[in-house]
């Protein structure tokens, strides 16, 4: 059944879009839902951004960086919108120039290594780091290291959401942050059931 690309609510009160998102269908190998079918409604993807921009407008931000790989989708819609440079944080071993790299352990508890350009950021620049999701925080926190290694100052962390774990409240507790889940809402997400999921049906179409 094709998704329903026209369908918004009547009222949009702030967060709506999370009901677009799937759960994992496909087990243990995979995160515990999938956030990027909200991205594919038009409303749904313009206001999951406009939600994560609002605490910022105003905010002096020199540029925005995505993380690698679902942060990119989120981060280049948000530099868009702030008229704003986009740099890309990756994986390491992907960019041909001269880098910077920073160890980290991710959502999985695999240890791996992201990396970042050296000729983006220069002392001072404001960044707003965003990524599609914070479950542990060992990948933001690991962003915030590269930028700040280079001189750079975090503006503000933004992602979906960003979980009630030790590393998450870590980052809360040190930056400026933004996500899209209501208060009533983040029991349900941080026990990782939402009761959105109860009517899903693999294949169905977006509401």
């Amino acid at each position: 059944m094709p998704m329903d690309l026209k369908h918004v609510p009547s009222t949009r009160e702030r967060g709506w879009y999370l009901a677009l998102m799937a759960p994992n269908i496909k087990g243990p190998t995979y995160a515990w839902l999938d956030p990027s079918r909200l991205y594919c409604h038009q409303q749904g993807f313009q206001d999951c951004v406009e939600d994560l921009i609002q605490p910022f407008r105003g905010d002096p931000i020199d540029q925005v960086a995505g993380i690698d790989a679902m942060g990119f989708i989120l981060g280049s819609a948000i530099a868009n919108t702030l008229q704003k440079s986009f740099v890309a944080i990756r994986k390491a071993g992907h960019l041909c120039v001269e880098t910077l790299t920073q160890p980290y352990r991710d959502y999985s508890g695999r240890d791996k290594v992201m990396e970042m350009r050296t000729d983006a950021i220069t002392p001072g620049l404001r960044v707003l780091l965003v990524d599609q999701w914070v479950e542990t925080g060992g990948t933001m926190q690991a962003a915030a290291q590269l930028v700040e290694r280079q001189g750079g100052v975090v503006a503000g962390i933004a992602a979906i959401c960003i979980e009630d774990s030790e590393g998450g409240r870590w980052l809360k507790d040190r930056y400026k942050w933004s996500h899209c889940v209501p208060p009533h809402l983040m029991a349900q997400f941080n026990a990782h059931r939402l009761d959105s999921f109860k009517a899903f049906e693999p294949g169905q179409g977006l509401p």
